[in-house]
């Protein structure tokens, strides 16, 4: 009889969790609550007139561990202007299949051009497509923003744009 016990005793895991709710998510159907504070992929942003806050100065790419930022600067003119300023970001690349997601870049970014949302899907079949350029990187026009080029508010300079003294504009001037 002892033997009998024992060989239960032997099962009281298989029993103890056998009849417990499972656990299984939906996955991909059914994606999970992400919290507040995750760091997934990265967001180039803009300011309230739409202007782009990247201003070229390659200080992301020099502070990310992993070689994975290429930006490659340009000069602004009166005629096609992309950020307030004298530069901007011609070019610039994120290598996801490089980054760490060390956060890195976040911290070295002057201008707060760069941040991380909480946006975890990135996975592709493709390497060339783990690449991303700015046309995935920008944040997208809200209402009151104009794509760029287009000249900085009328009577504001430089600074105002860099302190946050900058509004959406009243309507659309297309």
């Amino acid at each position: 009889m002892p033997k009998f016990f024992d060989a239960i005793a032997g099962f009281r895991v298989t029993f103890g969790t056998m009849f417990k709710k499972r656990l299984t998510e939906q996955y991909p159907e059914k994606p999970g609550p992400v919290a507040k504070r995750y760091h997934g992929r990265h967001q180039l942003n803009r300011y309230p007139d739409g202007l782009e806050k990247c201003i070229g100065c390659e200080l992301c790419a020099w502070a990310c561990p992993a070689d994975a930022i290429f930006v490659e600067g340009a000069d602004n003119t009166e005629d096609e202007r992309f950020s307030p300023g004298e530069r901007y970001g011609r070019v610039y690349q994120i290598n996801y299949l490089r980054c760490i997601g060390c956060g890195l870049c976040i911290e070295a970014c002057p201008t707060r051009a760069l941040t991380m949302t909480n946006e975890y899907e990135m996975a592709d079949d493709n390497r060339a497509d783990l690449i991303w350029g700015k046309d995935k990187l920008l944040a997208p026009l809200e209402s009151g923003m104009l794509p760029p080029p287009h000249p900085m508010a009328e009577g504001s300079t430089d600074e105002d744009y860099y302190r946050g003294n900058i509004a959406p504009l009243a309507g659309d001037a297309r």
